[in-house]
């Protein structure tokens, strides 16, 4: 786990915790070892493909040399009065003539010498001059209709590759094995020769594809350094955006942290704002309470209490708006608004055993807002219709999914409030009724948080009940 930080922000009493990131290795390291191992894997699978591909047709191009030699020499093959095989006319092949050249045949039929497992002094029946001494071993009696191919050792200077065929000529009833053999010392050096440039080729295109890669990577992520510059730029020169123009795929990053700096921005004005509204709102009745103390009046306690007064509800005032701005710049909140309505209605109905309390509506619309800053809202809103009501209170929770707003109505039936008065009413401190206890902040920051989270509030007069109807308009949650 990484190291926590905490940070807090006096004025608000949150507190939020960053907790380090570990460090996660280059982008560009993983780019490239991610090309370099798809490289190699490809370029070897590719490579042995490729080599199975041209040594088989090497082999096969071998083969079918070896095999025009085994059917000539069957079509010019004859048998004489005595079971004798000759040639009707020569083969051709000069090779065939001279010892120890690499290409030999041999004819031999079962029965006869030289067929089987063959000794120094044992001949076959009729063999090529270029074997000179030496003998195919063509193994134990067996016939192969079709050519057969196969690779031998026998000779331990020399590894060859023999086909063979087992024919019945014309006029005899002998099973004759027709065999041509050759040294596999060319088509070894051909193969050979292909796998050298085979792997000299691949070497050189995986270092070009390996080389392409970091070209890639380095200009293919060379936004993000921009992006880097930019974000320094706006630290050491105070700028509020990025203007650099960026590509498309980096743009909507770009939009997003425009936009937390926006977002930053108005976060610090505000808190200028609340910081410098409070500063001055306090500086009235300290002088107030300064003067008195230095004049020695006589009404000095009764003075401090009420400008005591006066600076307790200015500062829970701008406490509540500050912690609403607090808990809007966490997130995206979703508080289901009957759940808290039913909260509040139960806290209410506890202080006023009297009273009647209705609730309907919606029950499943959601707003995007926290759930102390919705309680307090509806706390104020209950409270006020309860206090100065005439003792029945009536809340509607309803949803309008066109605009993405939802609209709760509390209405009462006391005597209301005269319409000049209800735009003076939510200025802080303003109270109607000066007989009950209270502050005259519950509209204020009724007001002010609703406004925090992009919604309002709006006063008229109950149909229904007669009193006052505040109607709360508060976004909806997606």
């Amino acid at each position: 786990m990484g190291a926590e930080d905490s940070q807090g922000d006096p004025s608000t009493g949150n507190t939020s915790v960053r907790i380090a990131a570990p460090h996660t290795g280059s982008l560009s390291r993983r780019m490239m070892l991610i090309a370099a191992g798809w490289i190699s894997v490809l370029l070897l699978a590719g490579g042995w493909a490729l080599d199975r591909t041209l040594t088989n047709l090497v082999e096969d191009n071998f083969d079918d040399q070896l095999g025009y030699l085994l059917n000539t020499m069957i079509v010019v093959s004859e048998t004489g009065a005595d079971e004798e095989v000759f040639f009707n006319r020569p083969i051709g092949e000069p090779r065939f003539l001279e010892p120890g050249s690499g290409l030999y045949w041999q004819i031999s039929a079962e029965g006869r010498e030289g067929f089987g497992s063959y000794s120094l002094e044992t001949k076959p029946y009729t063999p090529s001059q270029s074997l000179w001494d030496r003998t195919l071993q063509l193994g134990p009696p067996h016939s192969d209709d079709d050519p057969h191919f196969y690779d031998s050792f026998q000779f331990s200077d020399e590894p060859i590759r023999i086909v063979e065929r087992t024919v019945i000529l014309p006029d005899s009833e002998t099973k004759w094995t027709f065999a041509v053999a050759s040294a596999r010392e060319e088509l070894d050096y051909q193969i050979r020769r292909i796998r050298s440039i085979l792997a000299y080729s691949f070497a050189i295109l995986g270092l070009g594809l390996f080389v392409m890669a970091m070209l890639q990577s380095y200009y293919g992520l060379r936004p993000l350094r921009r992006v880097k510059e930019a974000i320094q730029s706006v630290r050491t020169t105070g700028s509020n955006r990025v203007t650099d123009p960026l590509p498309l795929e980096v743009q909507p990053l770009v939009e997003e942290l425009n936009a937390l700096l926006a977002h930053s921005q108005k976060q610090a004005e505000e808190a200028r704002t609340h910081a410098g509204n409070l500063a001055h709102a306090l500086k009235t009745p300290l002088t107030v309470i300064n003067n008195a103390a230095t004049a020695k009046a006589v009404d000095l306690p009764d003075t401090v209490i009420r400008e005591a007064t006066t600076m307790r509800r200015h500062v829970d005032h701008h406490l509540a708006r500050a912690r609403a701005v607090g808990r809007r710049a966490v997130g995206h909140a979703q508080t289901p608004v009957w759940e808290s309505a039913e909260a509040v209605r139960r806290a209410i109905e506890r202080l006023y055993p009297n009273g009647r309390f209705d609730l309907d509506g919606n029950h499943d619309v959601k707003v995007a807002i926290e759930r102390q800053d919705l309680d307090e809202i509806l706390g104020n809103l209950i409270e006020n219709a309860a206090k100065y009501g005439g003792g029945s209170v009536f809340v509607t929770v309803d949803a309008e999914p066109d605009l993405a707003q939802c609209v709760i109505w509390v209405e009462d039936d006391g005597v209301g409030i005269p319409e000049e008065e209800r735009t003076r009413i939510f200025d802080r401190g303003a109270r109607l009724d000066t007989g009950k206890p209270g502050t005259g902040l519950g509209l204020a920051i009724v007001r002010d948080v609703a406004e925090i989270y992009g919604g309002g509030v709006e006063l008229d007069e109950s149909k229904d009940l007669g009193g006052l109807l505040v109607k709360l308009i508060l976004p909806q949650a997606g």
